[in-house]
């Protein structure tokens, strides 16, 4: 099987800003995808992701930002150490206008580069697979809900 990258795409009738202020913000991403969020959406920024009570946090850094067009972070650190930027799965959301939405492009990458074991590297990319699955639709979801309510 390859693990080069998931991608998935997905249209929101939202505009582009909209779209980039729930894939960066951490109040916004709260609400479709971790329970806790906490980082700034400048490049460099260190902070991290949580889910449960906190049984599973995962520290992350923020890439590139250009809003509203990218945003992406490198989190999942083979070592779990966010200084190994060469040992990290990186996650881009792009958004491109589309009539009165938005496509949202998001590619994670960099699987085969974690020096995972064949066993681990499979179990990993399906977890981010079923991940991204449930997480995407919950990104269009929550967008829509958010453009009605204004």
């Amino acid at each position: 099987m390859e693990y080069g990258s998931i991608e998935r795409e997905i249209h929101i009738d939202a505009s582009p800003e909209v779209v980039f202020e729930v894939v960066s913000r951490p109040e916004h991403i709260m609400e479709w995808w971790a329970d806790e969020a906490d980082f700034e959406a400048t490049p460099g920024s260190i902070g991290e992701l949580a889910w449960g009570d906190r049984e599973n946090v995962v520290p992350m850094s923020v890439v590139k930002v250009d809003p509203p067009r990218l945003f992406s972070f490198r989190w999942c650190y083979a070592d779990g150490k966010v200084d190994d930027l060469a040992n990290a799965l990186l996650v881009t959301f792009e958004l491109i206008p589309s009539g009165t939405g938005t496509t949202v492009r998001l590619t994670e990458t960099g699987f085969r580069e974690m020096g995972w074991e064949e066993a681990k590297l499979a179990a990993q990319y399906q977890d981010h697979v079923v991940g991204w699955n449930t997480y995407i639709p919950g990104l269009g979801e929550y967008a829509a809900r958010l453009v009605s309510a204004r």
